[in-house]
């Protein structure tokens, strides 16, 4: 699933600076489920601003279960 092209994504640094934590805490963040992150054509994370923004504001993630 590919994110619509007017749709902002951030960067690990950039979802860092909202949380003030260190980048790699992001991408832990990524591994354990907590943010859903899209893997650019050379393999970089980029996050969802609408998901960070709602997580920053303590909206519980949506994600339906089987």
């Amino acid at each position: 699933m590919s994110a619509p092209e007017s749709e902002a994504l951030l960067t690990p640094s950039e979802v860092a600076t909202l949380f003030r934590v260190d980048p790699k805490t992001v991408t832990r963040w990524a591994k354990a489920g907590k943010l859903t992150s899209i893997r650019t054509l050379g393999g970089h994370r980029r996050y969802r601003e609408t998901e960070v923004r709602e997580l920053l504001n303590g909206v519980p993630n949506q994600r339906p279960t089987d």
